[in-house]
C-alpha cells in the first residue's frame, strides 16, 4: 500500500498485517516512521517490504509492483493511500500557485492511476481488490484547498470508472473520511486551530465524533477482505457530516 509510514497508512498496514496479509510499506519522506510501521507489521506476523518511492513517478509505481511480485508472486490488494495537500483556503486566492496545484494532482490523482496500472494484471489474476483513500472533500466540495478538493473529486470519479472497467475480476471502492485526528491535519493547521475545529466538528455532526486512523483502517480492511458484492462505492466516514447540522429537539417539534 502507498503512503503507509504514518496516520491512516500505518494503521491500515498494521490492520492488514494482523489479519494475515504480507504488506509492502511505501513512503516518500518519512523513513523513520516507515521503519516503525514496518516493525509493527512484522511483530504482528507479516512479511514486509519497505520501499521508498514517489507515486507521481511512474517508474517508482512499476518498481513497487515488481518488488511485490518478486517477493510474494501475487498481489491481492492495492490500497492507494498516499496523498498531499496545501492548506490554502479560498479566502486568499493567491495562496495556491499553479505548480502546487499540479503537484497535488500529480500525487493524488495521477499517482493513484499509475499504481493501478502497475498492479492491474496481477490483481486480475488474484481476483483482488483496490481501495482508494479519498475524502469528503471530493463529495462535499469542502477541504484544505481547492486543489485538494478537485483532486479528491477526481479520485471519486476515477473509482467509479475503475469499478466498471475492472469488473468482474477486481472490486474497486473508496473510503472518504471527514475530519480525521492524525498528525497530518495537526501539522497542517496547528494544534490550537485543530482543537477548535475538532470541537466544532463534534458538536455539529450527528454522531458527534471525528474520524481516527483506526476507523479508516477498519473500513479499508472490510473492503479488502469482505464486501464481496460491493464495488463502485464511495463510503463516507464522516459521522454524518453530509447530512448537515442536526435540528434541535425544539426545532424538530415545530
Amino acid at each position: 500500500m502507498t503512503g503507509s509510514a504514518t496516520g491512516v497508512g500505518a494503521a491500515t498496514a498494521l490492520a492488514l498485517a494482523r489479519r494475515g496479509y504480507d504488506v509492502l510499506i511505501n513512503y516518500s519522506r518519512s523513513e523513520r516512521e516507515a521503519r516503525e510501521s514496518e516493525a509493527a507489521c512484522r511483530e504482528a506476523g507479516a512479511d514486509t517490504l519497505l520501499v521508498c518511492g514517489d507515486i507521481a513517478d511512474d517508474g517508482a509505481c512499476r518498481a513497487m509492483a515488481e518488488a511485490a511480485m518478486g517477493r510474494w508472486k501475487r498481489i491481492d490488494a492495492l490500497v492507494n493511500n498516499a496523498g498531499i495537500t496545501s492548506f490554502a483556503g479560498s479566502a486568499n486566492w493567491d495562496a495556491l500557485d499553479a505548480a502546487t496545484f499540479q503537484r497535488i494532482l500529480d500525487v493524488n490523482v495521477i499517482g493513484m492511476f499509475q499504481m493501478v496500472r502497475a498492479c492491474v494484471a496481477h490483481l486480475k489474476a488474484a481476483k483482488g481488490s483496490i481501495v482508494n483513500v479519498s475524502s469528503i472533500a471530493g463529495a462535499l466540495g469542502i477541504g484544505s484547498s481547492v486543489a485538494y478538493i478537485a483532486s479528491k473529486g477526481a479520485v471519486n470519479s476515477l473509482t467509479l470508472h475503475l469499478a466498471r472497467a475492472l469488473a468482474p475480476e477486481i472490486r474497486v471502492n473508496a473510503v472518504c473520511p471527514g475530519m480525521i485526528t492524525t498528525r497530518w491535519f495537526v501539522d497542517g493547521i496547528g494544534e490550537e486551530n485543530f482543537q477548535k475545529l475538532k470541537a466544532q466538528y463534534e458538536q455539529s455532526t450527528p454522531l458527534g465524533r471525528a474520524c481516527t486512523a483506526e476507523d479508516v483502517a477498519e473500513s479499508v480492511l472490510w473492503l479488502v477482505e469482505g464486501a464481496r458484492t460491493v464495488t463502485g462505492e464511495l463510503i463516507l466516514l464522516d459521522s454524518g457530516t453530509h447530512l448537515g447540522r442536526a435540528p434541535s429537539a425544539v426545532q424538530a417539534a415545530r
